[in-house]
């Protein structure tokens, strides 16, 4: 555990009391801060209470009176759509709000620093897609190159439930738009952006929002090294507002796809190759073709803005290429699930959106396409472009009818359940195809969220391939 220091014996108000609520508080407590506690759900409270909390109604009158901080889970709206109703009333009286990423960013350093021959660091991990895959990499890395290193944030543990770090120690946190946008606190001392493409748009009232929330962990913590994937405008005018010419390497470009030679410092990947090109010369490659765990450009993209992270941080190149080797790569990720009779069976449950959809779709040459869930503004139209590929495709959920209106001349059977889609797909896969579940929808019509989905269509294809 992180304790939260600067606020003893204040009070401080947790909103929200899941997994990063109760870390929170515990933190809090530890730190010598006395934490009032609410959720709008009484299992959620009862819970509190039974761990010895004291729980108080931040929706009455009165009750930020003495408070100092109130603290706040991500998942709880603090502007658009429109401000949760406690957050306003802490907004109106000037009470701070903050997240759980603020405190371990001001809670991070202790005196016992001065007595380790290595200053801990921390890698954080921001962006619309790779950022788990990208953030666990990083952290496989630095097992591998037998660096102490803890992985947290929005994978993982929450980031105050980590332990305090060891000499040298390697702190990799993935964090999301919602995390980045309202931490009081953000000094990284590698920051890396993937890429952006459109999603949680409500959340921050359009694209613009969506970017300056990202921006933020650049523009606000000042990293010493910046990752930046330039595939996007939003990256390519990131990383100019970071550097101070083409030649800065302090900011250390990342494509796949295009050549970044003219550079002080760049990671891209092209044909399947990874290239690091530095001060005029190429210094690295890597064959990425036969990585099993990091399939198709998407995850190309992650390797690089994995290998360059850790580059930041004087890992050798060779050793680079051989933990990439041995990533197994995550769960609902492009995750290979089994292979029978020359037929591969790939869960990518996590492409809950048609831009992670289209990275999975680029992946494969031969698809029996598993789509469909709780459709978002637009369902699959932008996918007519990467539907080349796609052999048949097998719609579920509540979408399922409105994405085949969009598939045009493209094969396709309404299943609506995994069970059948799943069945009809292997049933009339042929040898050297893929039957790929990568939904461009959410879960919440049939699921509680995409792992649920995911473990259902793993447990489906383990049953029918014994």
């Amino acid at each position: 555990m992180i304790p939260v220091r600067g606020y003893e014996g204040a009070k401080v108000a947790v909103l929200g009391l899941g997994r990063s609520g109760l870390a929170t508080a515990r933190a809090l407590q530890a730190g010598g801060a006395l934490p009032l506690l609410w959720d709008d759900s009484p299992e959620a409270r009862d819970k509190a209470a039974a761990e010895g909390f004291a729980l108080t109604d931040l929706t009455r009158n009165g009750a930020f009176e003495g408070v100092a901080c109130l603290v706040t889970s991500p998942g709880i709206p603090h502007l658009y759509p429109q401000p949760n109703k406690v957050i306003a009333r802490a907004l109106d009286e000037g009470i701070p709000v903050d997240n759980d990423i603020g405190l371990f960013f001001r809670s991070f350093a202790t005196p016992d620093w001065d007595d380790f021959e290595t200053t801990p660091r921390v890698i954080c991990v921001t962006g619309s897609n790779g950022k788990s895959t990208t953030t666990a990499l990083i952290h496989h890395i630095l097992q591998v190159a037998g660096r102490p290193t803890q992985m947290a944030g929005n994978i993982g543990k929450g980031v105050l439930s980590i332990d305090p770090p060891q000499d040298g120690e390697v702190i990799v946190l993935e964090l999301s738009s919602y995390q980045t946008d309202l931490a009081r606190h953000l000094t990284p001392d590698v920051a890396v952006f993937t890429n952006l493409s459109p999603d949680h748009l409500d959340r921050h009232g359009g694209m613009g929002g969506y970017f300056a929330a990202k921006r933020r962990l650049f523009a606000e913590g000042g990293p010493d090294r910046a990752v930046i994937g330039v595939d996007e405008v939003e990256g390519r005018f990131l990383a100019g507002q970071l550097a101070e010419g083409p030649g800065d390497d302090r900011v250390i470009r990342i494509s796949s796809g295009q050549k970044l030679e003219g550079f002080g410092w760049s990671v891209f990947a092209r044909k399947g190759f990874l290239t690091e090109w530095r001060k005029g010369r190429q210094v690295a490659a890597i064959d990425l073709r036969s990585v099993p765990g990091l399939p198709g450009a998407h995850n190309h993209q992650n390797a690089c803005a994995a290998y360059a992270a850790t580059r930041s941080l004087g890992i050798a190149p060779k050793l680079i290429e051989g933990a990439l080797h041995s990533f197994a790569g995550l769960p609902h990720r492009s995750q290979l699930v089994g292979e029978k009779d020359g037929i591969r069976f790939i869960n990518d449950s996590k492409a809950t959106n048609v831009d992670s959809a289209a990275k999975a779709l680029q992946a494969f040459p031969r698809i029996r396409w598993i789509a469909g869930g709780l459709g978002k503004e637009g369902g699959i139209a932008a996918l007519a472009p990467f539907l080349g590929s796609v052999t048949k495709a097998y719609l579920i959920g509540h979408s399922a009818r409105d994405f085949a209106l969009q598939l045009g001349a493209t094969p396709h059977e309404i299943c609506e359940t995994m069970e059948r889609a799943v069945a009809r797909a292997a049933a009339e896969a042929e040898p050297g195809e893929v039957v790929l579940l990568a939904p461009a929808a959410a879960s919440f019509d049939q699921y509680p969220n995409f792992e649920k989905r995911g473990d259902d269509f793993a447990a489906r294809v383990r049953a029918l391939i014994g």
